[in-house]
């Protein structure tokens, strides 16, 4: 079966970017940076992105452009005979279907907002009262169940439709309507009275503010966020590397990648922090920022309903645009493996998606007496952990040793791929930072984050 091709590289940025950005960049960015003192971490998460996001970016778009297959095969391609690395490929597989498991029913959340803010649900509504919509939204199993299930559909549909007419199509104008809204959501924050304080919160670095925090907390926060925020580890950006020809050196496009989920991450922030100061509201108060402090911020604004419209719609995109590229990796990996039609493999896995993303919409009432680990936790937090701080950083590690080890691919091997083309590329001076350092910084990010949670 010819494998198919993206129709152009702005499609490819775009895509690779829409994997990229996602809840992380727009509901985790801006709460993380409020909880670890505004400026000095956004300035730290750029230092951690540019030294080790892009580099592992930078090998798995090689691993995908030079196998030319989905991270379920394309090991066997690259290899040496007798060795056992394609095991990785199988548990990538497995972590795209166990991040889709709980992402499908955060998506169905904020298309469920959107519904409800548009209806006005949260119109005249108190502090306590949007805190009510909340929990009654995660207590309604219908509903969630309901918005998942549309979120699974809309997914495959839209794949089914193919690489160029499907994916591609609707992902570039996603992405292109994302970023508009997000330039008028910002310009319409800094012009609310008393935003400059939020902006200053957000863009002048404080050192005091550091110190108060924890210096170590601010840089852990910093690199987990900067390497979470790329979705790699787990083989989805291999699948777009193996969609292009070998036009551009693979490092530039990393970094335009890894700008634009910045860009993302860093609106978001300007949208945020302006209202919080203008309305008064605690900006670290952590994830219930965007499901309860700003609908009651929009319930406070002149035509908050339509703002807070605009915002849900914006936040769904951004999921949305996850969903719909790790959807493609499953579909690839499904051809590859089981040699199904396209139509085909989105049918099943359409199915399958659906039944095993159940039991994290129903963690919230049905099976809320489940609670992995310990009082008030669910099945979101198990799967999560499971992604987040076991197969995305290990995922990484591996993909890093393969590169650089003569065990593996190889270093010479990479560099020839990843150089293949115009624009930045892979320098001599970057093998032993690559090779020594790289790996261990990843490393020490996984214990860090092991030792963490469980702290």
């Amino acid at each position: 079966m010819k494998r198919e091709k993206l129709g152009s590289r702005l499609g490819f940025i775009l895509l690779s970017a829409g994997c990229a950005i996602g809840i992380g960049n727009v509901w985790k960015f801006p709460y993380m940076a409020g909880q670890s003192g505004g400026g000095i971490f956004v300035l730290i998460y750029l230092f951690f992105l540019i030294i080790m996001g892009v580099p592992v970016m930078t090998m798995e778009f090689s691993m995908g452009r030079a196998s030319q297959k989905s991270p379920a095969k394309m090991y066997q391609e690259l290899e040496p005979k007798g060795s056992k690395w394609h095991i990785h490929g199988i548990v990538a597989m497995i972590g795209n279907y166990l991040l889709m498991m709980f992402y499908t029913t955060v998506t169905g959340w904020m298309l469920y907002y959107f519904y409800a803010t548009a209806k006005g649900d949260f119109v005249g509504l108190d502090s306590a009262g949007v805190e009510a919509q909340f929990d009654h939204m995660l207590g309604s199993a219908p509903i969630l169940v309901g918005f998942m299930a549309i979120v699974v559909v809309v997914g495959f549909i839209v794949c089914s439709f193919g690489l160029q007419n499907g994916l591609e199509r609707i992902t570039k104008v996603m992405m292109i309507a994302l970023l508009v809204i997000m330039v008028v959501l910002a310009v319409r924050s800094f012009f609310l009275d008393g935003a400059e304080e939020g902006l200053e919160f957000y863009l002048k670095p404080s050192v005091e503010r550091m110190k108060e925090i924890g210096i170590q907390n601010v840089i852990v926060n910093a690199m987990n966020q900067s390497f979470f925020t790329l979705s790699l580890g787990m083989g989805a950006m291999a699948i777009f590397g193996s969609y292009i020809n070998k036009d551009r050196a693979l490092m530039g496009e990393a970094v335009n990648v890894a700008f634009l989920d910045t860009f993302v991450a860093f609106a978001s922030g300007l949208i945020i922090f302006p209202a919080c100061f203008a309305y008064d509201v605690e900006v670290d108060s952590g994830p219930s920022l965007i499901f309860i402090t700003l609908p009651n911020i929009f319930n406070n604004m002149p035509m908050g309903r339509f703002w807070g419209s605009l915002f849900f719609v914006f936040l769904t995109f951004a999921a949305l645009s996850t969903v719909l590229t790790v959807f493609e990796g499953i579909i690839s990996c499904t051809m590859d493996m089981f040699g199904f039609s396209r139509k085909k493999a989105c049918v099943i896995n359409g199915i399958l998606m659906f039944v095993l993303s159940l039991p994290c919409a129903l963690g919230f009432n049905v099976l809320s007496g489940f609670q992995p680990f310990g009082e008030g936790s669910t099945v979101m937090d198990l799967e999560d952990f499971a992604v987040s701080n076991v197969l995305l950083p290990l995922g990484s590690l591996i993909f890093i040793l393969f590169c650089v080890s003569r065990k593996g691919w190889g270093w010479n091997n990479f560099v020839e791929e990843a150089n293949a083309g115009k624009g930045l590329k892979v320098q001599k001076f970057m093998r032993g930072y690559m090779t020594y350092v790289l790996p261990v910084i990843v490393f020490v990010l996984f214990a860090v984050g092991i030792y963490n949670f469980f702290k």
